[in-house]
């Protein structure tokens, strides 16, 4: 029973990493320190470093994984592996763990090739379900809150909301879909009025923000929350007052406050919070708060929203812009000082330049959104027209927005090439178009096929089981698999991971890029390998179990592409 359960484990590369270190390093792991030091032998302190995996198509050619021989060489006199470690690295076996058909010493190190039609069966035949949803579950309730969207003191609109605003938005959107495929409960924070300018701008992009009618009112949490703060030990009294000076704008709100600012403000020191609540990675020069109405209103949104968690500690997640960094820490401790303790982080993101023009949001997209039409009646002619051609462009125009501000590492600047003579190329592998267009290949293929079927050229694609996935020898087709498809599953674990991890202070880095960068990526070599290998051959009998071979690996890839696409909430096209 133990080998089925480990026949039928999805294949992973972490796990198959982890048992060639454990091979290579033998009772090392186990051994401590100081004892290995008394022995001569020297530790490497992180087992996964020993070997890595392996990329670009030229090094695939002869290896999958490497140990290189500067490793082997902390272990071993001189690098050389002995027989009974070699025995042990070739037979590795366990959950997940890649089959491995072969391995030899070289010049560069230890170098590992997998079973290849053994992992393409693993893999294909019984569908690649499993390796398009996170290797692992997580619980819990996680609040997205969108500072861009919240009144300061007025609400924004899309003709004021700033490019760097919007990539916040975008982000946020984005880690909300992740989250939801790895088991969190999301919720989007503020609730913006059904109907709205606002609302209206985001659906447009793909973006279902939380809404609610336009006469719904929210002044009894904030009230509630006036009068937390007004009652904080965090509060300033006027005693107080005269040794300190205001430590920048904060927010506030409602009958209270204007109280308050007739006899005198209402202030909370914000450094006595953080310091004595024990709170990392805020802004030392915080100090004292003067409460506005606009920071009651946000903190009355962020508390309906964690109020709606199904859990009592819920993880509210704030996406700011750089600019706005200092504000959203402010409301921050000042949410904490009126008693919530929800966790806290903050995903801080870089400035969106635009050389040479100043565009808002709204006029960015009707840019995109115009010269995305212009491309595609320069390539299709007069057949974009109708619904069909409008829903496209909405989706390649969403679809060019979200790649060109998320393919950025989140806390660098983004700079965008909005000069009205530009253009948005429907050719070569550029961002959100370039992937739309080779998702839609894809279903353009099986269409072919279909056609095939009907017309009685091909037979239906049969079980994987009655395949030889040996026929799959094409370096492209192993690339595919090896550096996409296999390694899904992992990269949608990172996020969670992230946003999981104890300490280092108030920020938190995921890599929110990578998603984008995947698609990219896998849109090149899927593009490379269409354009050399014809996968619909002719309709001969000895050419069908490579044929199926290869629809099998493209039906799986056209999942990968939906997959990912989700996380991006943008639909495929399916034709072009």
């Amino acid at each position: 029973m133990e080998n089925i359960e480990e026949e039928s484990s999805p294949l992973r590369i972490s796990p198959t990493v982890r048992a060639l270190s454990s091979a290579l390093r033998g009772k090392r792991q186990h051994v401590s320190d100081s004892s290995d030091r008394e022995s001569g032998d020297r530790v490497f302190p992180e087992p996964e470093k020993l070997w890595f995996k392996e990329s670009s198509a030229k090094n695939l050619r002869s290896r999958d994984f490497l140990s290189p021989s500067t490793m082997l060489n902390t272990l071993y006199a001189d690098g050389q592996v002995p027989p009974a470690v070699m025995s042990r690295v070739l037979s590795v076996r366990g959950s997940g763990v890649l089959p491995v058909a072969g391995g030899e010493v070289m010049a560069e190190g230890l170098r590992v090739r997998v079973d290849r039609p053994a992992a393409f069966g693993a893999v294909l035949a019984g569908g690649a379900t499993e390796y398009l949803k996170p290797s692992c579950e997580n619980q819990g309730c996680v609040v997205l809150n969108c500072p861009a969207l919240h009144p300061k003191p007025n609400a924004p609109t899309p003709d004021t909301l700033t490019l760097g605003q919007l990539r916040t938005i975008l982000l946020a959107d984005h880690m909300g879909a992740l989250l939801r495929r790895q088991g969190y409960t999301v919720s989007y924070c503020p609730t913006l009025p059904e109907d709205s300018d606002m609302a209206t701008f985001l659906q447009s992009l793909g973006i279902d923000w939380s809404t609610a009618p336009a006469n719904w009112t929210n002044e009894e949490r904030e009230e509630k929350i006036e009068e937390a703060l007004a009652n904080s030990p965090y509060r300033e009294r006027e005693t107080e007052r005269g040794r300190r000076t205001s430590g920048g704008g904060g927010g506030g709100g409602g009958r209270k406050v204007e109280e308050e600012e007739n006899e005198g403000a209402l202030r909370i020191n914000l450094k006595r919070v953080f310091q004595e609540e024990g709170l990392l990675g805020y802004d030392p020069s915080l100090g004292t708060c003067t409460v506005h109405r606009d920071s009651v209103s946000h903190l009355a949104q962020l508390d309906r929203t964690t109020a709606d968690c199904t859990v009592a500690m819920a993880t509210a997640l704030h996406v700011t812009s750089c600019q706005d960094e200092f504000r959203q820490q402010q409301i921050a401790v000042l949410w904490r000082a009126s008693g919530a303790t929800h966790t806290q982080r903050h995903l801080v993101c870089g400035p969106v330049k635009t050389p040479g023009c100043h565009l808002t949001a709204a006029q960015y997209l009707q840019l995109r959104r115009g010269q995305m039409k212009e491309a595609s009646e320069m390539k299709y002619g007069d057949q974009v027209e109708g619904q069909t051609w409008d829903d496209i462009i909405r989706v390649m125009t969403s679809a060019t927005v979200r790649f060109e501000l998320l393919s950025t590492v989140h806390t660098s600047p983004v700079t965008l090439d909005v000069q009205r003579e530009g253009g948005v190329s429907t050719k070569g592998p550029r961002g959100g178009v370039f992937v739309m267009y080779n998702c839609a290949r894809l279903h353009t293929l099986f269409d072919s096929y279909e056609r095939g079927v009907e017309k009685g050229l091909y037979p239906e694609i049969p079980e994987g089981s009655k395949l030889d996935f040996s026929a799959l020898k094409e370096e492209g087709e192993w690339l595919l698999l090896f550096n996409y498809l296999i390694p899904f599953s992992e990269l949608l674990d990172q996020s969670g991971q992230a946003l999981d991890c104890e300490g280092g202070g108030a920020r938190v880095n995921i890599r929110t890029e990578q998603i984008c960068k995947f698609l990219v990526s896998l849109s090149k070599d899927f593009s490379s390998y269409y354009n050399r290998v014809h996968v619909l051959g002719e309709p001969l009998p000895h050419l069908f179990n490579q044929m199926f071979c290869r629809l099998y690996l493209l039906r799986a890839l056209r999942e990968l592409y939906h997959s990912a696409l989700d996380t991006l909430n943008l639909p495929p096209i399916r034709q072009l």
